[in-house]
């Protein structure tokens, strides 16, 4: 069975923990994020935009992203299971919405997902399949209101996001970020330059921080051993594994599950 489609706010969805959101990830559901309060920046295979009020973004599953948001943020974010018959866009999309009308449309909908989630009433996943339908109807329309057709992907643009394709699938092997670059036909110095004028991150920086993120989920989220965490993410030994979470996280790979475990006690005593 597929995981249910559910609707969180940005701030339930980090769980408190910005990392969640600031370092190149992925999610294994297709998302649709409304913002409506705050600004920040976003990373979306590669290419960073600002995020603003009445911003919707589209990501398919499994597309390397990051968001770096201010304290003052507020939004949705919904999740759908890939495999569903619910129609999402096959590419990443940056919607700003300006007509009011569209505004109040999607605000109806998001709202109505939360009161069948919140509710768990009769017949509420039916329901929220129904919602969900909606709203791609509301963002394919979206979609064709805001598209340029004379707009072509830049040749940079092409690069990244067939970086951040490769990454997302290759990040667990240990492979330096020289192995990228040949793969790609370009040297390491002109994938490392587009990078980091695309996005302010080198490509060993975006490579680095999916790992970091992959490690500090399944440490902090999970329970398999460390030296397990180290050998699934490509790493030699557990004493590399860890001098490698000290360097990029400030602590080790048992601080950090002590942490969450702290995290967790702290919000049950509460």
């Amino acid at each position: 069975m597929s995981p249910p489609i559910r609707i969180l706010t940005l701030s339930q969805w980090s769980d408190g923990d910005p990392w969640r959101w600031e370092l190149q990830h992925s999610l294994d559901a297709h998302a649709l994020i409304w913002t409506t309060r705050g600004q920040g920046l976003s990373i979306i295979e590669g290419r960073r935009r600002g995020v603003g009020v009445h911003n919707a973004i589209a990501l398919p599953a499994r597309t390397l992203f990051s968001f770096d948001m201010g304290k003052q943020v507020f939004g949705l974010i919904t999740l759908i299971p890939p495999g569903s018959p619910i129609l999402m866009p096959d590419e990443p999309q940056h919607l700003r919405i300006r007509d009011a009308q569209a505004q109040a449309e999607l605000a109806a909908i998001l709202e109505a997902l939360q009161r069948e989630q919140t509710a768990a009433r009769d017949f509420a996943d039916e329901a929220m399949v129904a919602q969900a339908h909606l709203l791609t109807v509301w963002l394919r329309r979206a979609m064709i209101a805001e598209e340029d057709p004379l707009k072509k992907a830049t040749a940079t643009e092409n690069l990244l996001r067939a970086f951040s394709a490769l990454v997302e699938r290759d990040y667990r092997t240990g492979k330096p970020m020289a192995d990228y670059a040949r793969a790609l036909g370009v040297t390491p110095t002109h994938l490392s330059r587009s990078c980091r004028q695309s996005c302010g991150l080198t490509a060993a920086e975006m490579l680095t921080q999916r790992t970091v993120h992959a490690a500090r989920e399944m440490l902090e989220d999970g329970t398999e051993p460390i030296q397990n965490v180290a050998s699934y993410l490509g790493f030699n030994s557990a004493a590399y594994f860890s001098r490698f979470i000290l360097q990029n996280t400030g602590h080790t790979p048992s601080a950090l599950r002590k942490r969450k475990s702290k995290k967790s006690e702290l919000v049950r005593s509460g």
